[in-house]
C-alpha cells in the first residue's frame, strides 16, 4: 500500500502533467484555428508593383496581371486586392475602421468569410456581398456601436478628405493668370507668337511648342481650382492631338485645333474666382456625402488577432479607397497555403524587381511571432509545476529513507549492497514518475475532450475566464499533439527519476550499525 505522503506527490506530479498537458494543447488549438480563420480571407501571397512615383501604388492594368498571376505554379486564383481606412457613422457615433475589399465572384474567398459568422448571437447573418452596398462586420465593432444585421450604416472615406482639403486650399488662391503670372505669360505670348499659317492649318516650331508645354504642365500639376485644371486639361489635349512633323521640325494643328487653343487661353484670362470658388464648394457635396451600405452579416473577430472591421464588395472597395477601376494589389490563393514561401520564391525571379511579393506569413509575423513566444514562455513556466512536484517527491522518498532507516540496517547486514539499496528507492520514484506522467496525460486528455462543458459550468457560475469576445471561439479550441504530450510525460518521469535518485543515494551510504540500533 502507497502512503499517504506517497499519494501527495503522485498526484502533485499528475496535476504539474495535466496542466501542461491542456495549457499547451489549448495553445496549439487556438494558433490552429485563428491560422484558419486568417487564412479564409488574407491572400497567401500578395503581389503589388513597386511604385515610380511615392504615394502611387494603384495598378490600372490588373486584370492583365491577374492573367500572368495565375500562370504562377499552384495558384488556384488571382484577385484584386483593395484595403484601407473609412470612418464609420452611426447615429453619430463616429470612429475609424480598416475594411478589405472582397472578390464575390471568388468562391474560396466567400466561403472563408462564411465560415467565421456568428450564428449564434446574429443567426441572420450571411455572406452574401454581391456587387452591392453590403457590408460583414466584426462582432468586436457590432458589439461595440450596437449594430446589427439588416441596419444601415454610413462610411466615410478618407479619401475624400483629401480632395476637400485640396479644394478649400485650391479657393483660397488666385487665378491661374495671377498666380503664375511669368509662367503664363511667357507661355501664352510664346504659342500666340508663334503661329505660321500652313496651307489650311498652323504649326508651330519644336522649341515654341516645348517651351509653352513645359510650363503648361507644370501649372496643371499645381494645387488649381478644378475649373481652371479642366481648362489647361482642354489645352493640352489638343496640343497632345497636334501632328509632329520631324523633317520640318514643327507641329502642325487643323484651323479647328488652334482655335481650340486660343480659346482656352481666353477663358482661362476671363475666370470668375469668385463663381468658380462657388462651384468648387457646390462639388464638395458629391465628394463628402457618405456611402451607405446595409450589414448582411457578422463574423466572430478575436482580440488574439487583428481582422478588418468591415469586408465590403470590391467595387465599394475600390470607391472607398478612391482608386476608381484600379486596385492595389494581386491577391493569390494556393492549393497548399504552407507552400508560400516556395511559390513566392518563385514568382520573386519569375516577375523580376518591379514587384513586391508577400506571404502570409510575413504578413502576420508579428502575431504568428507572439503566439510562438507565448507558448515558449508558458511551457517554460507550467514546468516548474513539475520541478516542484518532483522536489516535493524527493523530500517524501527523504521521510521514506528515514522510516526505513532499520529495514535498511538489515539488508544491508544481510549483504545487500549499495547499487541494491539504491536501486529499491530508485525503482519507486521511478514508479511514481510513470504513474503520475501516465495519469496526468490521459486526465489532461480527458479534460480537453470535455472542455465544453466545463466552459459552461464556469459560465454559469458567473465565471468565463476565456470568453468568446476575447478568442473568438464559443467553446476553446484545443489540438492534442502525442508527441509533445510524449515530451511532456518524459520530462515528468525523469525528473522524478532524477528526485529519487539523491535520497537513495543517502540511504545507500548510511551505516547498517547505527540503522539497527535505529540511531
Amino acid at each position: 500500500m502507497l502512503s499517504s505522503f506517497t499519494l501527495i506527490s503522485l498526484v502533485g506530479v499528475m496535476l504539474g502533467v495535466l496542466v501542461l498537458v491542456v495549457v499547451m494543447a489549448v495553445y496549439a488549438g487556438l494558433e490552429r484555428q485563428v491560422k484558419g480563420r486568417i487564412l479564409g480571407f488574407t491572400p497567401h501571397i500578395l503581389l503589388r508593383k513597386q511604385a515610380l512615383i511615392p504615394g502611387k501604388n494603384a495598378m490600372e492594368d490588373w486584370q492583365a496581371d491577374i492573367a500572368m498571376a495565375k500562370a504562377l505554379p499552384r495558384v488556384e486564383s488571382a484577385t484584386a486586392f483593395v484595403t484601407d481606412n473609412v470612418i464609420i457613422d452611426v447615429e453619430s457615433w463616429q470612429r475609424p475602421v480598416m475594411f478589405r475589399g472582397i472578390d464575390t465572384s471568388d468562391p474560396a474567398q466567400v466561403k472563408g468569410i462564411s465560415d467565421m459568422l456568428d450564428l449564434q448571437k446574429h443567426p441572420k447573418s450571411t455572406a452574401d456581398l454581391g456587387i452591392d452596398d453590403r457590408v460583414v462586420i466584426s462582432s468586436i465593432l457590432a458589439e461595440q456601436l450596437a449594430i446589427g444585421v439588416g441596419e444601415t450604416i454610413r462610411l466615410y472615406s478618407t479619401r475624400n478628405f483629401e480632395e476637400v482639403m485640396r479644394a478649400y486650399k485650391a479657393t483660397e488662391r488666385p487665378p491661374v493668370r495671377e498666380a503664375f503670372a511669368a509662367d503664363w505669360k511667357t507661355a501664352t505670348t510664346t504659342l500666340a507668337q508663334g503661329w505660321k499659317a500652313e496651307g489650311d492649318g498652323f504649326v508651330l516650331s519644336f522649341e515654341a511648342y516645348r517651351d509653352a508645354y513645359s510650363l503648361l504642365i507644370d501649372i496643371f500639376h499645381d494645387d488649381i481650382r478644378a475649373p481652371e485644371k479642366d481648362l489647361l486639361e482642354s489645352l493640352l489635349g489638343t496640343m497632345d492631338g497636334s501632328e509632329q512633323v520631324d523633317d520640318k521640325q514643327v507641329f502642325r494643328f487643323t484651323a479647328d485645333g488652334k482655335t481650340a487653343v486660343e480659346k482656352a487661353i481666353t477663358a482661362l484670362n476671363t475666370t470668375d474666382p469668385e463663381k468658380m470658388d462657388a462651384e468648387t464648394l457646390k462639388g464638395l457635396k458629391k465628394i463628402v456625402l457618405p456611402k451607405e451600405a446595409e450589414v448582411v452579416g457578422v463574423y466572430q473577430a478575436s482580440q488574439m488577432a487583428v481582422t478588418p472591421d468591415l469586408f465590403v464588395p470590391l467595387p465599394l472597395a475600390q470607391n472607398l479607397a478612391g482608386l476608381g477601376e484600379s486596385v492595389q494589389g494581386i491577391a493569390l490563393r494556393l492549393d497548399d497555403a504552407y507552400a508560400s514561401e516556395q511559390v513566392a520564391a518563385q514568382a520573386r525571379v519569375k516577375l523580376g524587381g518591379g514587384w513586391s511579393v508577400l506571404t502570409w506569413g510575413d504578413q502576420y509575423q508579428a502575431f504568428f511571432a507572439l503566439i510562438n513566444q507565448q507558448r515558449v514562455m508558458m511551457y517554460f513556466a507550467l514546468s516548474f509545476i513539475v520541478l516542484v512536484s518532483a522536489f516535493s517527491m524527493m523530500a517524501v522518498m527523504f521521510t521514506v529513507t528515514i522510516q526505513k532507516r532499520r529495514e535498511i540496517g538489515v539488508m544491508k547486514a544481510l549483504g545487500a549492497a549499495p547499487g541494491q539499496i539504491v536501486r529499491v528507492f530508485l525503482y519507486q520514484g521511478m514508479l511514481l514518475g510513470l504513474l503520475g506522467a501516465a495519469l496526468g496525460v490521459g486526465l489532461g486528455r480527458l479534460v480537453i475532450h470535455f472542455r465544453g462543458p466545463i466552459q459552461g459550468v464556469f459560465r454559469w457560475m458567473g465565471f468565463d475566464p476565456f470568453s468568446a469576445s476575447f478568442t473568438g471561439f464559443g467553446i476553446l479550441p484545443a489540438h492534442n499533439d502525442p508527441m509533445e504530450q510524449a515530451v511532456i510525460a518524459l520530462m515528468a518521469f525523469i525528473l522524478c527519476s532524477l528526485a529519487a535518485l539523491v535520497p537513495a543515494f543517502f540511504a545507500a551510504r548510511s551505516d547498517a550499525a547505527k540503522s539497527l540500533r535505529n540511531l
